[in-house]
């Protein structure tokens, strides 16, 4: 009994280490297509906190290209965990959809604003940010993205 839970904590604890999210992502502006008018984040950086938690620190800048900074932490599960610094958002949930993809959903005030998914190359060195933003008056845009691990 006590192997048993053993290599079920040690293939526990290997699956998390090894969540091709973690580490820091660099935006790859050429192959990016993004809505003008729109912010954007350059740099992203995922790092474990414990207890199956994730912080999530973003750089960037907004729609007037003002210089943005924002962090989330909370899990993959679904939930909306709480946002600090964002401007379009105040929570953000994120959803495990299978080992490489996650789909996210950003409200503001209750109100979804955005949409999205964020799925990880298999070789783990790339990963594609798709979101659909939805701004104080209704209006809809579509943003994908393209960054490299750092």
């Amino acid at each position: 009994m006590l192997v048993t839970a053993a290599l079920c904590f040690t293939a526990a604890a290997a699956a998390f280490a090894a969540n091709p999210h973690l580490g820091t992502w660099k935006l790859n502006q050429s192959k990016s297509k993004l809505s003008p008018g729109t912010g954007h984040n350059d740099t992203v950086t995922y790092t474990e906190t414990g207890a199956g938690r994730i912080k999530l620190t973003a750089d960037g800048v907004d729609k007037d290209g003002k210089q943005t900074h924002w962090t989330w932490e909370g899990k993959f599960d679904g939930k909306p965990y709480k946002v600090e610094g964002a401007t379009t958002v105040d929570t953000i949930a994120y959803k495990m959809m299978n080992d490489h993809t996650n789909s996210m959903s950003g409200m503001k005030d209750g109100k979804t604003m955005m949409t999205g998914t964020i799925t990880v190359a298999k070789d783990g060195k790339s990963r594609v940010v798709t979101t659909t933003m939805t701004d104080e008056k209704g209006k809809k845009t579509t943003n994908k993205s393209y960054f490299d691990k750092q």
